[in-house]
């Protein structure tokens, strides 16, 4: 089996993420730092990822949770603040977030030890929306509003047309917004690109997975439909 699935299927991250800790040199096969990404692991082979050894498959969880602000969206992290970890209190699997969202967006964050999900819904080739409402300080014109259907310019790289929809205007305005990619900060640089800044921001949806009532803080299990969904969108 090629490193980065046995890796994933152990529930330790997902395919891209663990061809990252190879090149980082975080894996270690049989004593020796990994050097090579399409290494297949065989029968009797010790894999080491941080020092740990990785053992057989996991069975599968999938869960929902609604990221309060102040956490980071990591399992672990070097300034020693908050992350999503600590809010999965009565979870014994080695979960870990699937993609992510910045330290001060709120909402819905899929966390799961399947790997080989986790790397279908975040592809490049996949194009599952991603929905947020935005809090935003100015009013927002039905040109701009265009403009970022259209797709904007966020530093060299232009976005992918968007779903826009304004939702309030009255000094401040209040815009639902769905991207089916994922840059760093997108949805809040789309929006200084046309000339305002985001105050607030929650996800409310991944495709047809919705954040719904549940509250900050908290998480719930992924419906047998919403796991199908994903595997297939």
């Amino acid at each position: 089996m090629r490193i980065n699935k046995y890796i994933a299927s152990a529930g330790i991250c997902s395919r891209r993420k663990a061809d990252e800790l190879i090149e980082q040199g975080r894996v270690k096969v049989n004593g020796a730092v990994l050097r090579e990404p399409g290494f297949d692991v065989s029968e009797g082979d010790l894999v080491l990822v941080d020092g740990k050894p990785v053992t057989g498959s996991e069975r599968f969880v999938y869960y929902a949770l609604n990221k309060p602000a102040g956490y980071v969206t990591t399992t672990s992290d070097e300034m020693d603040r908050p992350t999503v970890m600590e809010l999965m209190t009565e979870v014994s699997a080695r979960v870990f977030p699937v993609g992510r969202l910045d330290y001060e967006t709120t909402g819905l964050l899929i966390m799961t030890n399947d790997g080989d999900l986790a790397n279908h819904i975040t592809h490049p080739s996949k194009k599952v929306f991603k929905t947020y409402l935005a809090e935003i300080d100015g009013e927002i014109s039905l040109g701009q509003a265009e403009q970022l259907r259209r797709g904007v310019d966020i530093g060299g790289y232009t976005t992918r047309p968007a779903q826009v929809e304004i939702l309030k205007q009255a000094g401040h305005s209040k815009v639902r917004i769905s991207i089916s990619e994922g840059k760093n900060r997108q949805v809040r640089r789309m929006f200084k690109a046309v000339g305002f800044n985001v105050v607030s921001l929650q996800r409310i949806s991944i495709g047809r997975v919705l954040l719904g009532h549940l509250h900050e803080g908290h998480y719930r299990r992924l419906t047998a439909e919403e796991v199908d969904y994903l595997k297939n969108c």
